[in-house]
């Protein structure tokens, strides 16, 4: 029944309140109870419905997610057992005159009878997962990144610890901020991918970083001097004489932080050669002079 509306399925509107939804509730439990309604397949299937409903509904935690993310959503994080965790309908149905020894592992399957039964038992709270952007700068320096989420229904805001070094699609774990457990159970954890965008200057290539800078071909050829950024600042180097375009100049211990370790990656500024699309007369004629000498 996941495609279907649960206020619809209760016959209600989105703004029905607590008591309207119990009252909704009780009057086609009544209805559809499979004690009245023996061997009748489509009076068990709406009766699975209206429990299946109720049991979010009922809850103000589950509700507030189902009304955030709507039916699919909220499919989407909760499996059946999550949805009758912690549900108990027992004095309602005594209040009724029926029974719940074993109605709802009858109609649910015996399986469900082990997991939930609905009984009010103590049960850990389900793991959070989502997606934390950094800039390249924060994946390789690390730091500390405010974090905000919507957790019970209820907006939290949490400082993490971000390790320097980290890579793109690491994970970090931070214990107990979850989803709360019920009936007094451990909290679930927080789950981070880290997703580090793309820096206009530097290139990550493990521990280490790349930098690209061009040159003139006269400069490869004679030599030069240029000024290179690092994570700390710009940088003179020494660009020798008859470099090779794509050849990497290193400078040692200016790359990432390595996680978990003191030391660092290296900085490797990959030299390009800019070639002359167009010649005046008289760079024509020294080029043309240069290869007749053999350059």
């Amino acid at each position: 029944m996941n495609s279907k509306d649960y206020y619809q399925v209760l016959g209600l509107k989105k703004d029905a309140s607590a008591e309207e939804i119990k009252k909704a509730y009780r009057k086609l439990a009544v209805k559809y109870h499979p004690d009245k309604n023996q061997g009748n397949k489509e009076a068990e299937e709406k009766f699975k419905e209206i429990n299946e409903a109720y049991a979010v509904l009922s809850d103000p935690q589950k509700k507030s997610q189902y009304d955030q993310f709507g039916s699919t959503g909220f499919h989407q994080r909760y499996s059946q057992e999550d949805i009758f965790r912690g549900f108990d309908v027992g004095d309602i149905f005594k209040d009724m005159g029926f029974g719940t020894d074993d109605i709802f592992s009858r109609i649910f399957g015996g399986g469900f009878q082990q997991d939930s039964r609905y009984r009010a038992r103590r049960q850990r709270g389900r793991d959070f997962n989502m997606e934390l952007p950094l800039t390249f700068r924060e994946a390789v320096m690390g730091g500390e990144k405010r974090v905000s989420y919507l957790r019970d229904g209820v907006k939290e805001e949490i400082s993490v610890k971000i390790p320097a070094g980290i890579e793109n699609d690491a994970r970090l774990r931070v214990q107990g901020k979850g989803e709360t457990g019920y009936n007094n159970g451990s909290p679930g954890d927080l789950y981070l991918t880290i997703k580090v965008g793309e820096d206009p200057v530097f290139t990550r290539e493990g521990d280490d970083i790349v930098v690209e800078r061009t040159i003139r071909m006269t400069e490869a050829a004679l030599g030069t001097s240029l000024d290179v950024p690092t994570l700390e600042g710009s940088k003179r180097i020494k660009v020798p004489s008859g470099i090779q375009p794509g050849t990497k100049i290193r400078l040692k211990g200016f790359g990432s932080a390595r996680m978990g370790k003191s030391s660092k990656g290296d900085l490797f500024v990959r030299i390009n050669v800019k070639i002359p699309e167009h010649l005046s007369a008289p760079q024509k004629k020294l080029m043309e002079e240069l290869a007749e000498s053999g350059i």
